[in-house]
Parts: structure tokens; sequence; C-alpha cells
């Protein structure tokens, strides 16, 4: 708990054996209440693991949802469970658990409701390993949503991710896709519905066994992403009437 707020950390696993130990026990348990991982029918042992570690909440996918249909299970299981402070937290090890206390403190403090942790902040994502087109195509892609959603962030595609139970009841995120353009969308709706989100650097990790995307699905992605912000657009100029921008009342 944090002031009274309930913190829940939420896995979206894929064949995330080999490193979710490592991550799950990084984990501040002096902070986070609740474990929800969701497996989207790994072909791995991520559940048995899941499940020898003591994860209270392991919800099974017996059909690859992709990864945004993943997070929607996550995230609604989170609020069933009442979390107030929700960080999503890649259990490939790719972002350190460590920053969960500083990703906490800033939303339980009500400072921000909302945190990325951003790789591009400060100069370490090249020598972290990320690779030099993901780079590119990260600041080219950025650049085009700041101007076009009227935002700023250093990087709109980090999966470091913390909401505050507000911001996943506001947001019609189940409308989103269930392929990995549901981060960009989340965040499309965040800056639409008015909340401000904070960002803190985060340690850039690429290794073996963390999880990447290829050239052709990082393509598929880019070009979702020049959809949503244009659709985000469209919809702030009063032009476009788009259904993933309701916001719930």
């Amino acid at each position: 708990m944090y002031k009274g707020k309930k913190v829940v950390a939420v896995l979206p696993a894929y064949n995330a054996a080999k490193t979710l130990e490592k991550t799950y026990k990084e984990i501040p348990f002096d902070l986070v209440d609740e474990v929800i991982l969701c497996d989207d029918a790994s072909k791995d042992e991520t559940v048995k693991t899941a499940k020898r570690l003591g994860i209270q909440h392991v919800i099974e996918h017996q059909q690859n949802k992709g990864y945004g249909g993943n997070q929607k299970s996550l995230y609604n299981k989170a609020l069933e469970i009442g979390g107030d402070i929700v960080i999503m937290l890649h259990p490939d090890y790719q972002y350190t658990p460590k920053l969960i206390p500083s990703m906490v403190n800033i939303i339980g403090e009500e400072l921000y409701p909302v945190v990325l942790g951003s790789r591009i902040l400060g100069k370490g994502a090249l020598k972290g390993g990320m690779p030099l087109y993901k780079y590119i195509a990260n600041r080219f892609l950025t650049l085009t949503q700041n101007l076009l959603i009227s935002y700023k962030l250093s990087e709109y595609h980090t999966g470091y991710r913390a909401f505050s139970r507000e911001v996943l009841e506001s947001i019609n995120f189940n409308e989103n896709s269930d392929d990995f353009v549901f981060d960009n969308e989340m965040l499309s709706q965040i800056i639409y519905a008015d909340f401000h989100i904070a960002e803190v650097t985060c340690p850039t990790k690429y290794f073996e066994e963390a999880s990447s995307i290829n050239f052709r699905r990082s393509a598929k992605y880019g070009l979702g992403v020049l959809r949503v912000s244009i659709m985000h657009f469209l919809q702030r100029i009063g032009i476009g009437r788009f259904n993933l921008y309701r916001v719930n009342k």
C-alpha cells in the first residue's frame, strides 16, 4: 500500500519462463500488494513458473490474443481487485522493477496520474543495445506524434507504464487494438482525456531473452502509430468522431 492506495503490478507474459523469476524477485513487495500475470498462450513453462513463484493471480489465455489483448485482461482484473495504482511491468526483464517505488510515489502523491519509464531521456538507449533502426524510428515517430497530438513526450513507445485507477476507469481501453499499437492508442486516449503524464529515466536493456518484435512487425506498428496520431489530430480539431476517445463517466 502507498498512503492507503492499493498497488498492483501487472505482467503481460508470452514465453517468459526464462526471465520471469528474476523480474518477480526484484519487485518491491513492501509497496506492491498484488501481482497479476496474464499468459498469452505461451509455448514454454511461463504459467508453471508463475504458479511456483506464488503469483496471486494468473490469467491463462487459451488462444493468443496479442499484446493489447493481454493488457486488456490485466487492467480489467486490476480494477476488479481494487487496484488504485497499477504498474505494467514486462516479465522479460527488459525494464527494471527497481523503478517501481519512484513511479508509485509520483502517482501516490497525486503529482501525475500517469508515469512512463522513458528509455530516451538521457543518452542510454543505444548504449543499452537498442537497435539503430528502432532508435531512428522511435525518434521520427515521437516527433510526428508530438506535432499531431500537440503534446510533448520523450517517447511514446516504452512498455513501462503506471496508471492511477481514475485513468483506467476513464479511458475506453477495451476498444483498442489487440496488437502492439494498443500502447499507442492508450496514450492517445489519456492525452485526449486531459490527463497529464510524467516520465522517469529508465535504463535500456536488450539481450537474447528480452522480447522484441521483428522488422516486419515494427513496420506494421509504425504505420499503426501514424494512423492513431492522425485520428487524434482529427478528433482534436473537431473533424473526427472516433469511439476510441469516448471518456467514461
